[in-house]
């Protein structure tokens, strides 16, 4: 599932393609996404000017000039890029909208159909919408004191804690295990328990890989592209994510995988070794 580096990377490559163009029209595919499509909406969005592009979490924020916004989510396999009205639509292609006179089209191409694309009438209705989503501070705005208090409440291991939306937004899976071994930290650790370098560790290397990874436009592991259309680059540098067996690029020792929060979860077992001074410590 696209996580933040590549939603952001979404997001930048749409900005220049879209911002003050109109939506001439808007076409739906006969297969349903995640969330319901309105037959309603194409008419109240067609004529709308889009003034701004964004993202929050792992959502594609539209803004029209009438105050309503789209808002897309990229499920597992959502591609959402522009491109020429006369090339040919890939298959699997469910949201269709041709902008100005027609010469090109935004387009939500989706293989699995767990995205969705959702208008809001208003800000209002946009905010009532993240509210209820519980969405957590972005990685970037991260403040230490919010840091320290959110972590010392919760008896949850770093991974599980990594991967709640409520805690922080936008991290996934892979991103909960690079940003774990670029702080030195085993995955299985009580977050409760972390002393407070460890904390400040942390929070300053999730910073620090997400950055890098927008920087490379995202991890193109299966479907994952760009608004251009460009894959990513992060997959390259994976220090642990999908290395299971290969040597760390530290210390040599053998990358291990187990299952933790749901999800695989990789990590070094050399690097990121419970230390036993400390009480933060708990082996998996």
């Amino acid at each position: 599932m696209p996580e933040l580096p590549e939603v952001e990377t979404v997001v930048r490559d749409l900005r220049p393609l879209l911002v003050g163009r109109r939506i001439a029209s808007i076409a739906v595919g006969p297969h349903a996404l995640r969330r319901p499509w309105s037959k309603n909406w194409a008419r109240m969005l067609r004529g709308r000017q889009v003034t701004a592009v964004a993202r929050r979490g792992k959502w594609i924020v539209v803004h029209l000039d009438d105050g309503q916004h789209l808002v897309v989510h990229l499920g597992m396999t959502g591609q959402l890029t522009v491109a020429p009205s006369q090339l040919p639509m890939n298959n699997h292609t469910h949201w269709i909208v041709v902008l100005d006179q027609g010469y090109d089209q935004l387009r939500f191409r989706d293989i699995r159909r767990f995205g969705s694309v959702t208008r809001f009438r208003d800000t209002m209705a946009l905010s009532k919408f993240f509210e209820s989503a519980q969405l957590g501070p972005e990685p970037f705005e991260v403040e230490k004191p919010y840091w320290q208090k959110t972590l010392r409440r919760t008896e949850r291991c770093l991974k599980a804690v990594l991967l709640d939306q409520r805690v922080v937004a936008g991290v996934g899976n892979i991103y909960a295990d690079e940003s774990l071994f670029q702080a030195r930290l085993h995955p299985t650790l009580i977050a409760c328990r972390l002393a407070n370098a460890e904390q400040e560790r942390l929070r300053k290397a999730i910073g620090v890989v997400l950055q890098r990874a927008i920087e490379r436009r995202g991890s193109s592991i299966r479907d994952y592209i760009g608004g251009s259309g460009l894959k990513g680059k992060y997959q390259e540098e994976f220090r642990v994510y999908g290395r299971t067996g290969r040597p760390c690029l530290r210390c040599r020792s053998p990358i291990e995988r187990i299952r933790l929060a749901g999800r695989s979860t990789h990590f070094c077992p050399q690097c990121q070794f419970p230390v036993p001074s400390s009480k933060s410590r708990v082996r998996s």
